[in-house]
């Protein structure tokens, strides 16, 4: 039964987090890189709980940017290893938790099978009706602009058809409400693209430990912060 304090509380429906910090924790323990992206997956794999368990409803994770294929092809060949991995485990989890998992990004452009995974996944856990895990992948703000564009272009739409519901349809998950919440780890705060249309009057929050140390007591500080914060949305 929750207490008369988490009644008052304002839970967030859409959390979104930039999770950052995964190299610079595994090179300040003098450890491998991978070390790092391991650990901060398995953080992944407890944090969707944690944040469902409490009633947000949506939680999206910025797994992969279109700007990380500049790194080594090492570091990259890896993460894409790492990424289909938890796709795969994610699918049977998710199918039990009863969590609908929707991939954001340049699915198509993703190496080997791992697009095929990416659908794959999305189909088995369309039904999920206890929390949506969004997991932004070979993804970029302007680059999901950019391509919401472009299928406007194709699909001919007049002019005077164009506005914000209209380029939304278009967006990478048109049914996803605008995050309320944007958390960023590692002590950087800025949003490196993440969500950038649907983050327009999104709170932000950015602690400084990286995303491996990322524990269940963030995600009460997160709501407890937000849950302090008056929204405006442009008025008094």
């Amino acid at each position: 039964m929750n207490s008369e304090k988490d009644i008052e509380k304002n839970i967030p429906a859409h959390v979104g987090i930039i999770m950052d910090g995964n190299r610079r924790w595994g090179r300040e323990r003098n450890l491998p890189t991978y070390e790092g992206h391991l650990k901060g997956y398995e953080k992944i794999k407890k944090v969707s709980g944690w944040f469902f368990s409490r009633g947000v409803k949506v939680l999206s994770l910025f797994a992969f940017s279109t700007e990380n294929w500049n790194r080594s092809l090492e570091e990259v060949n890896y993460l894409m290893k790492l990424l289909k991995t938890a796709i795969d485990e994610e699918s049977v989890e998710a199918q039990k938790k009863g969590h609908k998992i929707l991939i954001s990004g340049r699915i198509d452009e993703l190496p080997g099978d791992l697009p095929d995974s990416c659908y794959d996944i999305m189909n088995k856990t369309k039904a999920g009706s206890r929390g949506t895990l969004n997991i932004c992948l070979n993804y970029g703000g302007r680059v999901e602009i950019i391509d919401a564009v472009k299928k406007i272009i194709k699909n001919n739409v007049e002019l005077a058809q164009i506005h914000d519901g209209m380029i939304r349809k278009y967006l990478y998950a048109p049914d996803l409400p605008d995050p309320d919440v944007i958390v960023r780890t590692s002590g950087e705060q800025r949003l490196s693209g993440f969500l950038l249309w649907q983050a327009a009057y999104a709170e932000l929050i950015f602690l400084k430990k990286y995303w491996p140390d990322f524990e269940e007591s963030d995600v009460e500080t997160i709501i407890e912060e937000y849950s302090s914060r008056k929204r405006r949305f442009g008025g008094n």
